[in-house]
């Protein structure tokens, strides 16, 4: 979906049903690389869930929301200083913060990435450009898998990974976008086309 890969000093934003799933395979990519990633205020996230799509937990640092007045200072303290900043308030921001926030980025050399969290809604919601924005058009669990249950006669039914349609639009990136169908996770704990 991008060329060039995710490039340090930019703002995105992943908004749709599935978002999340995209947000922990941007953040298991980052952590299999040896970066560390930050999560403000996403108190759905799940830690078996990330750990599952290849997350190294022990390069993840979850903070719970602050209050809305202390939110921009508390992301501005990673910013600059982690690799990737995913956040998801829970409140509108001033777009003067997100200003500051994206300047830091790039200056810093981080990655800011706004998890909407409105299922569903477009980015909308955060006040202030984004460089790239994510919408997941779709999403489907498939590949029901039989897994015997050990220590058991009983198998254990599992979905194994998320299809979803995923559409982004941003800087450098023709007028009308790019478009592609990707599984999460693939094989090997990664996004893969399908």
């Amino acid at each position: 979906l991008l060329p060039n890969g995710l490039q340090r000093g930019i703002t995105l934003g992943v908004s749709g049903v599935g978002a999340r799933s995209l947000a922990l395979a941007l953040m298991a990519r980052a952590t299999e690389t040896g970066s560390w990633v930050v999560v403000v205020g996403d108190g759905d996230l799940g830690l078996a869930a990330a750990a599952e799509v290849g997350v190294a937990l022990k390069r993840l640092i979850v903070v719970n929301a602050p209050d809305p007045k202390q939110w921009a200072p508390v992301v501005a303290a990673f910013v600059g200083s982690v690799d990737l900043v995913l956040v998801s308030p829970r409140h509108r921001p001033l777009m003067a913060e997100v200003r500051r926030l994206a300047a830091r980025c790039r200056e810093g050399g981080s990655i800011l990435v706004y998890l909407s969290p409105r299922v569903g809604h477009p980015l909308d919601d955060w006040p202030g450009r984004l460089d790239f924005q994510f919408f997941i058009n779709g999403a489907a669990w498939v590949g029901l898998d039989v897994v015997p249950n050990a220590g058991s006669d009983m198998n254990q039914d599992r979905l194994r990974v998320r299809r979803i349609d995923v559409s982004v639009n941003g800087r450098g990136l023709p007028s009308e976008g790019r478009r592609d169908t990707l599984f999460l996770p693939g094989p090997e704990g990664i996004p893969v086309r399908a």
